[in-house]
This record gives C-alpha cells, sequence and structure tokens, in this order.
C-alpha cells in the first residue's frame, strides 16, 4: 500500500510550496503539485498547509545511557524510541562516552538494531573518549568496514578525563576512519568530545594545516562549551569544517544565540549543526554549589533551539531547520536522508502554525498523529 500525503508545505529545507509527497514502502517516491490516486491503491492523508520538513537527526546522543562521573548511581538510564518521536527525531548516532568499562560498544550496538527495530533509523560511532581505542572488530577500520550501524569513530580531546592525545595519535585514528570510510561507502568521521581545557581545538588546527588531513572527517562537537571555544570553532568553519553545537548541555549561552552570533561574525549556517548529548549525566547543585543530584540531559532541546531561531531570531525556518535535517546528514555522509526529495527516506516532520510538532513519519509509518506518539518501543506500551 502506498501512502499520499496531500497539500503539505514543504521545505526540504529549500521552501518548496504546497506539495504531494508519494511514499512507496520507506522511501518518498513522488512528489509533485497535484497526485491522485485512488483510494484502493493509496493511503491519503491531507495535510492542510502544515509545514513539512524532513525529519531531524541528532548525531550525538547517549542511547544506552551515560553518566557515572558521581559512581554508579549517577548513571543515567537508555533513551526509549517513543521519547526520539516526541521530539521529531527520526535518526539517531549513539555513541559512549567516559565510561567504556560499566557500558560497552556491544552494547550500544545491540541498542542500535533495537531502535532500528523499533521503526526509527540508528547508527553509532565506536570507541570512547580514550585514545586507545574500543571495537567490535578489533580496529576502527574494520569497524567501519564491517559492521553495518558504524559510521565513525568517538574520541575525546582537551578533557581532564580523556586521553590528552598527540597529534599523531588523532593522525593514525584519522587514517583509519577516513581509509575505512573509503571502502565501506560511509564517508566516516572521527567525532571529537571538546573538553573545557585551553588547549580548545588547538591540536585540530595542527590537523588540518600542518598534515593537510582532509578536513570533512573532523567532527568537533560541544564547540558552544564556552565563548572562546566557540569563537576558536567559528575559525575551524571557516576553514570548511562542520562544527556541532550541544542544546542538552555544555553550552555558555543559549544554542540559538550562537549560531545569530556565529552568523553575525560572517559563517554560513551550513557549516553548524545541533546534536543533544542526550541523556548525558549533569550534576545538580543548590544556591551554594553543593551537588544535589543529578538529572539526564534532554534530547527535546534540538527542536526548541530551532524554534526558538525562527520565533526569537528571526531566521527563516528554511535555513534554521538546516541545523538538524540537511547539515548533520552532511556531516555523516547519509545522502539519503535531512531532505524532502524523490529517493529519500520517508521521513518527515510536520508542524502547526506556531512550530508545534503534530505529525511525524519514520521510514514511511506514521508514528505521530495529532501531537500523540501512536507507535512507540517494544516496552513502552
Amino acid at each position: 500500500m502506498l501512502t499520499l500525503i496531500k497539500n503539505a508545505n514543504v521545505f526540504s529545507p529549500a521552501p518548496l510550496g504546497l506539495q504531494d509527497i508519494l511514499i512507496g514502502g520507506n522511501k518518498i517516491v513522488a512528489m509533485a503539485d497535484h497526485i491522485d490516486l485512488p483510494a484502493s491503491v493509496a493511503t491519503v492523508w491531507d495535510a492542510e498547509g502544515r509545514t513539512t520538513t524532513p525529519g531531524l537527526i541528532d548525531q550525538h546522543v547517549h542511547i544506552i545511557g551515560a553518566g557515572g562521573k558521581h559512581g554508579f548511581s549517577s548513571m543515567t538510564p537508555e533513551i526509549m524510541m517513543g521519547e526520539f518521536i516526541a521530539c521529531g527525531t527520526t535518526t539517531v548516532v549513539g555513541l559512549l562516552g567516559t565510561d567504556a568499562s560499566a557500558r560497552s560498544v556491544k552494547t550500544l550496538y545491540a541498542k542500535t538494531k533495537a531502535l532500528d527495530g523499533d521503526g526509527i533509523t540508528a547508527y553509532m560511532f565506536t570507541s570512547y573518549f580514550g585514545i586507545d581505542p574500543i571495537t567490535i572488530t578489533g580496529s576502527i577500520q574494520d569497524d567501519l568496514i564491517f559492521v553495518d550501524k558504524i559510521i565513525g569513530c568517538k574520541l575525546a580531546i582537551s578533557d581532564e578525563r580523556s586521553s590528552y592525545p598527540t597529534t599523531l595519535e588523532l593522525l593514525r585514528h584519522l587514517r583509519e576512519v577516513h581509509v575505512g570510510g573509503m571502502v565501506s561507502g560511509k564517508g566516516g568521521v572521527l567525532h571529537i568530545h571538546l573538553g573545557g581545557l585551553r588547549t580548545k581545538m588547538d591540536i585540530l588546527f595542527d590537523l588540518v594545516q600542518q598534515y593537510e588531513f582532509p578536513i570533512r572527517h573532523i567532527s568537533p562537537t560541544h564547540v558552544g562549551r564556552s565563548k572562546d571555544l566557540f569563537d576558536q570553532a567559528l575559525d575551524f568553519a571557516r576553514l570548511g569544517g562542520m562544527i556541532d553545537i550541544t542544546t542538552g548541555a555544555s553550552k555558555y549561552t543559549d544554542p540559538y544565540k550562537s549560531v545569530l552570533y556565529a552568523m553575525e561574525q560572517g559563517v554560513s549556517i551550513d557549516q553548524l549543526s545541533y546534536s543533544s548529548d542526550g541523556h548525558a549525566g549533569i550534576g545538580k547543585k543548590d544556591a551554594n554549589g553543593k551537588d544535589i543530584g543529578f538529572t539526564k540531559a534532554p534530547i527535546y532541546q534540538n527542536l526548541d533551539q530551532v524554534r526558538a531561531l525562527v520565533q526569537d531570531g528571526q531566521v527563516p525556518i528554511s535555513e534554521a531547520i538546516k541545523l538538524i535535517t540537511l547539515n548533520p546528514a552532511r556531516n555523516l555522509s547519509l545522502a539519503h536522508k535531512g531532505r524532502v526529495m524523490v529517493g529519500a527516506d520517508a521521513d518527515l516532520c510536520f508542524f502547526d502554525e506556531d512550530l508545534q510538532l503534530t505529525e511525524v513519519v519514520a521510514m514511511g509509518q506514521f508514528m505521530m498523529k495529532a501531537g500523540v506518539v501512536v507507535i512507540k518501543g517494544a516496552f513502552e506500551n
């Protein structure tokens, strides 16, 4: 059975106006100003002019939980599929944090496959904070080549919990990611957690400027942790790099304000992305700075910060929505994601006039209708 969506006000992200969208299986198979099919052939749903965007992409999320900085009781729980649908996220990239002892890269792979089975698209980064890689096959390169869901590698720099990697050590990781991506056709990125140490991104500039490593394979995140770090990240973007702003944690100001500042400084929004750092562990403090408990970084701030960028920052939705659709898809070399076009995966979000999420389609299936999640994971009902 085909699904025909009528009268969708499409932002692909480019504005296309009212379009009819025909979905066959998990793909968009046709788009036109007007498509008519009999009810015996297609299920028809009228979008009634709703703002329609690609499904949202979260490229840095702790799908099996994270935390643990304050002992076992501070470890955060895994994320269920319905939680992603509730904020319009139809594609996720899971990863480990500091801990690869109590949490396993194999468990991460299992959760990635489980989310796929529940109905959204999930990928993962192999390894974790440390420079000595923790992989499934025994090497980063082989993980990218032989493990279907692995599209890159995770590493940390400028953080007291990192391994303080040298330039040569990073280059060796990058070579494995680069070659593994070439052979597997995945693109391949080294996704780099940036901590708060004063070394900031210095080593990344050495990789690009001194050693001439292709910048497209270097994917720094948490660039909005401090103003000084963000200013340096803008220089990295000016070299052609994609920089990732965390919305759920590790930020010196509202992420949408960072985007506005970047644009004022002449950096294109095409070089920026959002990710949530969802379910990272965050300590709660009282007025005196004393630890009083823990919470988890939210996953819904990606959408909230895009909404703020449009409503408070007066950025057109066709530009703002790139931060969580087209741009992360480009960064991860996911040609079938991040766009509303023929041949793309049928991942769609629909919004009312106030940019409140009303419907979500993931891989051709309605997962949210009229603001209610109608399809949840196996253990959510």
